[in-house]
């Protein structure tokens, strides 16, 4: 299905040139690996159904390093691949950079910032916020300890975006909830060390959490694992439903559709709205809760229908949920 899995040779190089067929689209995975079973995850569930809908081809590449980003982008566009799909915050300024260099090709970046969008590039932004607080809404609802926490990857504005309206639900409905909140670190390996997500899982467990939810890429499986391993505690995943991954002991997943952003831009494919930024929220269901056999034992009627009361009234405007982005700042959690 896929054209190319490494970008860094010569011999790679003269595979995609010869291989891809003019405006074939590309998706560009962060660090992590696109198998992380989170955000990497979501992206090639979106690739491979445009793939297996349409019968289409795409080139990919997993990047290994920082130092891969703008090397494959340019690469991809050489090779006359476009759109262009890239995943991670940390792709926006390559995306700003190269795509001045290639002006008939389209760009896409998931989860970036950019002050000003080139006029071939879509930035695609995410309300994590407003899942994250549905997701707090029904820890705090299954916490028998009062206290709940929160295992972010690396410490960027956009976990901590996460955090805060998890903090938000978590103490809207329980407003006396203990919250932990821990990053696993401040560099690119942060998203993808299940060892560490599992020590600060069990550390936040030492201190009575008894649900955890961990916003961290392949950091969380371990977070996961750890809580899967200790009696009487629950973890919450993110981006994909991870509820599969301990079946009883997910209490639900964060969903991020970017699987659905990453198929609806491969689908447009030269018809592809660029020069703007699309935000995806609860009332776009860009972002979400998982519901399905594997947690039906652990979210309860009452549980459901507050989750539910929430995201009617978020969508309304009834509920405003503080964005971390507004003032750099969470209003009830300090990190």
């Amino acid at each position: 299905m896929t054209l190319m899995k490494n970008l860094l040779g010569a011999a790679a190089a003269v595979a995609v040139t010869a291989g891809a067929a003019l405006a074939d689209p590309a998706v560009i995975f962060d660090l992590g690996g696109k198998f992380d079973k989170s955000f990497n995850e979501a992206a090639y569930n979106g690739a491979k159904r445009w793939a297996d809908e349409t019968g289409g081809k795409y080139l990919e590449i997993e990047l290994q390093s920082e130092a891969q980003r703008e090397q494959a982008l340019r690469r991809f566009a050489e090779a006359g691949a476009s759109p262009i799909v890239t995943t991670g915050f940390a792709m926006a300024d390559p995306v700003a950079n190269v795509s001045a260099d290639y002006p008939d090709t389209k760009f896409v970046n998931i989860d970036g910032f950019l002050p000003e969008i080139p006029s071939n590039v879509q930035m695609i932004a995410f309300e994590e916020h407003q899942g994250s607080y549905l997701v707090g809404v029904l820890a705090a609802m299954a916490s028998k300890s009062g206290t709940v926490g929160f295992i972010g990857g690396m410490d960027v504005p956009l976990i901590r975006h996460f955090a805060c309206g998890y903090a938000q639900g978590a103490l809207a409905t329980n407003p006396g909830i203990k919250i932990v909140a821990n990053m696993t670190g401040n560099t690119p390996t942060a998203w993808n060390d299940p060892v560490r997500g599992g020590e600060l899982a069990k550390a936040q467990i030492a201190q009575g959490a008894d649900v955890v939810y961990a916003a961290a890429g392949g950091t969380g499986i371990g977070v996961l694992q750890a809580t899967a391993d200790a009696d009487g505690v629950l973890s919450i995943g993110v981006d994909s439903n991870q509820n599969h991954l301990h079946p009883g002991k997910v209490l639900t997943s964060m969903l991020k559709r970017v699987d659905v952003a990453v198929y609806e831009a491969m689908k447009a494919g030269g018809d592809l709205e660029t020069g703007i930024q699309v935000r995806l929220g609860l009332a776009e269901e860009g972002v979400g809760y998982a519901l399905d056999d594997n947690n039906a034992s652990l979210v309860s009627g009452d549980m459901e229908a507050a989750a539910e009361d929430a995201k009617a009234k978020i969508i309304a405007g009834d509920i405003d949920v503080v964005a971390y982005y507004t003032n750099d700042s969470c209003p009830v959690l300090d990190f």
